[in-house]
């Protein structure tokens, strides 16, 4: 009979052995890089979405998808995502980003579910391009499943739309995977 202890050095090394198999079939990403400074005051305010990489939770967005951030008082971020379904019907979620680099403020984390008042479930929110004025962000995520071009206005200029897909190219994106948005104004 074998003691607790070989028992459990025999489950761990299993388990070692399963997690390396298992991770050895992985290709790493090389890392975002992601620009060097972002002034939160500047960057709170309303976005316009002008295109994504589809993703599961906004397939019922057909257009005018929109993107409002408030900094709060503790120094995490107010967000509200907004779009219209097909229906007309008005879709909206609030959640709320925190920091993760403090130094550029330009990694995030973003959670739109809250269970017993934590917010959970928080994905990466990366800004891997923002022009000088503020006028148009990238964000990006490193698994790269994930991507947003967004504008302060519903358009956008195409020399802006074009230097945009370019960064997401040389990050490792598809840009050919990319959709453009719709942006109906009343």
């Amino acid at each position: 009979m074998h003691s607790f202890c070989e028992r459990t050095r025999r489950i761990t090394a299993v388990g070692i052995a399963l997690v390396a198999a298992l991770l050895s079939g992985c290709e790493a990403s090389p890392l975002l890089a992601t620009v060097s400074k972002v002034d939160l005051e500047r960057y709170t305010g309303k976005w316009y979405e002008i295109a994504l990489l589809p993703n599961h939770f906004q397939r019922n967005c057909t257009h005018s998808t929109t993107a409002t951030y408030k900094l709060r008082e503790d120094g995490r971020i107010r967000v509200v995502n907004r779009c219209i379904q097909e229906d007309g019907a008005v879709n909206e979620i609030e959640g709320e980003a925190r920091i993760v680099d403090n130094e550029s403020n330009a990694k995030l984390e973003v959670s739109f579910l809250k269970l017993f008042g934590i917010s959970m479930f928080w994905g990466d929110y990366w800004i891997i391009d923002l022009a000088d004025d503020y006028r148009y962000a990238v964000i990006a995520t490193p698994s790269r499943r994930f991507g947003w071009v967004l504008s302060r206005t519903p358009t956008m200029a195409k020399v802006d739309l074009q230097r945009a897909y370019a960064i997401l190219h040389e990050q490792g994106y598809d840009t050919g995977e990319f959709r453009k948005s719709q942006q109906r104004t009343p």
